[in-house]
């Protein structure tokens, strides 16, 4: 399996007899369809799923894409691309290359999305990008434009979807439904971000905690030049008890939220513990969420830890254990 097989070969132009090409790869998902339809939102899914994912390919590059599976060592096994009106005119070529992968014996699907025209209207409104037809004129022109190119992709759907009226939730699980496999579970990724607010606060979190009315380390001259990674600073912010009373309300809130969010389609899950400093408070409850839901034994949940603000405090002990992305 070390050259190509005469099927890819002939699949890059090459007059060959083809035959079964011998590959891992057990799923192609090429995507396409219209413009703000929601391919992006699809290439997530699959992106999420653990495929190899490539975005805005032109059709005759997808042949290469396939030659790559085939040498040996490859362990690509899942794959999905996007092919759509962004290539400009290398789009002409999506249908036969698709004719290509059929005649081949390629394991692949075709997932086209579409909308009506309000539909694609109103999303350009919102984000206010031209139209890749018609960039120097009206959203409605590029969309009847397109309308006609798109023909040939379709009629060689195995999937088509009218995202029209769906949300971004509902159009991933209605993917996840509908073309990954009935075996694969929803997964959902989760970074807990430590950070020190006089920094400024985290971007983008999804849920963000205030934990500075918790007892401060940062004043014990001991304790200054650790982190909320020694266990000495974990127990100084448990004084009294008040990092226990504060895991009893917060548990039951996370316990709660992470599977709904799971259930509702989302991928990835920022949560924000924020201290002054984001030296010592913030990166200990970082670190104990990240532990206790990382042994969550029913849900699969991947789970991360950063601590952006760490190293801005000043010096940290060497004794003291050093921060990882993880």
């Amino acid at each position: 399996m070390g050259c190509l097989s005469a099927g890819t070969v002939k699949l890059l132009g090459v007059s060959e007899e083809p035959r079964q090409p011998v590959s891992a790869l057990q799923d192609l998902v090429v995507i396409t369809g219209f413009s703000g339809a929601g391919k992006s939102t699809a290439m997530a899914v699959f992106e999420d799923e653990g495929y190899f994912c490539v975005d805005n390919l032109p059709s005759e590059m997808i042949g290469s894409l396939v030659d790559l599976f085939m040498h040996t060592g490859s362990k690509v096994t899942h794959a999905a691309v996007v092919s759509d009106m962004r290539t400009g005119t290398y789009f002409e070529g999506l249908a036969p290359m698709i004719d290509r992968l059929r005649e081949l014996g390629i394991k692949h699907r075709v997932l086209f999305l579409e909308a009506d025209e309000a539909n694609l209207q109103t999303r350009y409104k919102e984000t206010r990008r031209r139209h890749p037809l018609a960039p120097h004129g009206s959203v409605a022109e590029g969309i009847r434009a397109e309308r006609e190119l798109l023909g040939a992709a379709r009629a060689r759907a195995d999937v088509i979807i009218d995202t029209g009226g769906l949300t971004a939730a509902q159009l991933r699980r209605k993917l996840a439904e509908e073309l990954l496999p009935s075996s694969s579970k929803g997964r959902l990724s989760v970074t807990f971000e430590s950070f020190g607010f006089k920094y400024g606060p985290v971007r983008d979190p999804d849920l963000m905690f205030d934990v500075r009315f918790l007892p401060n380390p940062h004043y014990d001259p001991s304790l200054k030049p650790l982190t909320g990674l020694d266990r000495r600073v974990v127990d100084a912010v448990n004084e009294d008890g008040a990092l226990d009373d504060f895991y009893a309300r917060l548990h039951p809130l996370m316990d709660y939220l992470l599977p709904q969010y799971l259930a509702e389609g989302k991928a990835h899950l920022v949560v924000g513990i924020g201290c002054t400093g984001g030296r010592h408070r913030s990166v200990a409850i970082a670190e104990g969420l990240a532990n206790r839901y990382r042994q969550e034994p029913e849900v699969a949940y991947a789970v991360e830890v950063v601590h952006r603000d760490i190293e801005r405090a000043g010096p940290i002990d060497p004794e003291s254990p050093q921060p990882k992305r993880r």
